[in-house]
Parts: C-alpha cells; structure tokens; sequence
C-alpha cells in the first residue's frame, strides 16, 4: 500500500478504497432519502432514471435489455424491477410491433414526476455533502465525469 499517488504526490489512505466505501455509502444514503421521500427504493428509481436516461438520449426503443445494460443487473432482475415498476403504476411497458418478445419501454407521467423530484432532491443533498467537504463542486463533476468517461473509453484493464 502507498501513500503517495501515481505521480508522486501524497494521498491518505488508499483511493481505490475510499472510492467504493463513499459510493456504497451514498447509495445508502440515497435509498433511504427516496423511501422517505417517495417509498421508492434507489435500485427502482435508478431503473426509473435510465429509461429517461435512454429515451432522451434517442433511443430507438428503450428495452429491458438496454435498462439492464446501464443499471448493471442482469435481464432477470430488469424484467423483475420493469414488471413491479409497471404494477406501481410508474412504467409505461408495451409490446414492441414486429420484435417477438421484446417489450418498449417509458416512463408514466408519475414516473416522470418521481424521476425529477428524485433526482432534484438527490442533487440538492449531494451538493450541500460537497460544500461541507470543502471540495468544488465544479472541479469535483469534471473529475468524476473524467474517469467515468476514462472507464467508458473501454480501456480492459480498468473495466
């Protein structure tokens, strides 16, 4: 273990570490903002998100298949979330023409309405998390957004 960076420069701890322990605790901590907020747990309102996510950015036809993809689970899991999210009334599932067995996907109105107010409330109390670090916010987002695009980039040894 080190305590210096790749480029030489020292770090507590180790990032790799504190990466996962902060991004389990913030999905914790956003499960439990959403069931108060909304009774809807993180994992269905990520679902929720990524048909928006999908659709916004032109999806063809949002599928089971392509909600599994981003959130990470496999189709089972999505068929099983999609399946309780449309009983909930916040999922709009329909037979796409032509395609066998394959289903399209789209948020309800009050899907809609819960995505947004999810992911304002969401924002809100991450935003004021990093004020109180002392960190930029600005120069965290480009950061993150930086080795999220660096994991995306498809690169086999850090996916």
């Amino acid at each position: 273990m080190s305590d210096t960076s790749p480029d030489g420069e020292p770090v507590p701890g180790t990032l790799s570490f504190d990466l996962h322990a902060l991004t389990a605790r913030l999905d914790r901590a956003a499960d439990r903002i959403l069931r108060a907020a909304h009774g809807i747990t993180y994992r269905r309102f990520r679902t929720l998100l990524s048909v928006q996510l999908l659709n916004q950015a032109g999806a063809h036809a949002v599928t089971q298949r392509a909600v599994a993809d981003e959130v990470g689970i496999s189709e089972p899991s999505a068929s099983r979330m999609v399946a309780v999210l449309a009983d909930a009334g916040l999922l709009d599932v329909r037979q796409d023409p032509g395609s066998g067995n394959r289903r399209r996907l789209q948020l309800t109105p009050q899907g809609s309405a819960i995505v947004e107010q999810g992911q304002d409330l969401l924002e809100e109390r991450f935003a004021d998390l990093v004020r109180r670090s002392g960190v930029s916010y600005t120069h965290y987002a480009h950061s993150t957004r930086a080795l999220l695009d660096a994991l995306g980039a498809g690169d086999p040894d850090h996916d």
